[in-house]
């Protein structure tokens, strides 16, 4: 298997906006910073951030006798 090297990209921060290396070398990618990554990371764990999902039809039945 041969390995691929990219070259360093600039791209946005998706938690600050500003500028984030997007390389091996920015440990903290695709953020500019360890601040950005956890704080992200937060927003998660308090539920900030959601992803909205519709119930399946197995999930609406009532729930059977375990066995």
């Amino acid at each position: 298997m041969t390995q691929t090297s990219f070259r360093p990209r600039i791209v946005r921060c998706p938690a600050c906006g500003g500028d984030a290396v997007y390389a091996a070398s920015n440990p903290s990618r695709p953020f500019c910073s360890v601040r950005c990554k956890e704080s992200d990371l937060g927003a998660w764990a308090t539920e900030a951030y959601g992803i909205e999902a519709k119930p399946r039809d197995d999930d609406e039945r009532e729930p059977g006798p375990i066995a």
